[in-house]
Order: structure tokens, then sequence, then C-alpha cells
């Protein structure tokens, strides 16, 4: 089951929707859809889950917790709000276009994608991109 917490203002609009895309992601690469946990969070909040956890001193957009057993995907991602709006505005691309980017990237590496070098980056990018045409064509 796909939950979605806020420990900011923002909310999604649309939950059943992304939920069910997401849903959708899982199943497309043969996964089975476990308890994952999606907290949305502003910079402060996100930095201090880096430093307690990953004792990284950086702001990021994501932070995924993968719990996954076996072939079933469970976890906790965490995304800074205000990281995504930033980093929309300094891509060239809709805040929505990002979120959704960051949305499935925590998914995808709970599916056995990295993004550690360049060549896994690239695999991981074209994996976002086909997996947010999916969610264009469920509209």
């Amino acid at each position: 089951m796909i939950t979605f917490n806020y420990e900011t203002e923002f909310e999604l609009p649309n939950e059943t929707q992304i939920s069910d895309w997401l849903s959708q992601v899982i199943i497309s690469e043969n996964k089975k859809e476990g308890d994952i946990n999606y907290i949305f969070c502003d910079d402060e909040y996100l930095v201090q889950i880096n430093q307690q956890y990953l004792d990284h001193d950086t702001l990021t957009d994501i932070i995924s917790f993968d719990y996954s057993v076996g072939n079933e995907l469970h976890g906790d991602i965490f995304i800074s709000i205000e990281r995504v709006r930033e980093n929309a505005l300094d891509f060239g691309v809709s805040f929505k276009e990002e979120l959704q980017r960051v949305l499935v990237h925590g998914v995808l590496h709970y599916c056995g994608y990295k993004d550690k070098s360049v060549a896994d980056e690239l695999v991981m990018r074209g994996k976002e991109d086909e997996k947010i045409k999916l969610f264009h064509v469920e509209q």
C-alpha cells in the first residue's frame, strides 16, 4: 500500500491517481507492492534525516530507506518539496514534472536501479522517463 504523509504544508492534489500510477510502475518492473510511505517535508527536515541516518550534511531532494523483502517493495521515501521546486527551476521543467521524477525515482531504487555512476545514472534517467510516460497514458 502506498501512503502519503505530510511534514509540510504541501499536499498532493491527486493522491489516488499518483498511487495508482506508482502501483503500475511496480507491476511493470515485475515487483510486488508492499508498504511504501512517502513523507513530504522541507529542506530542514530532510537535512536532519540526512545527518542522523546517512552522516551527510547536504541538501537533497530525496532520501529513500529500502526495507524490501525479495520481490516485495517496502520503504520510506522522504521528499523535500523545497528542493523539488528549486530543481524544477534549475532544470527548466514544471514543478509537476520534477515531482513525478522524484516520486518514481524512489520506487526505481527499490526495483534495483542505482545512480552513483554515470552509466547507472543514464539507466535511471531512462527508466524515469519511461515510467513518467505511463502516468501520462493514464490521465
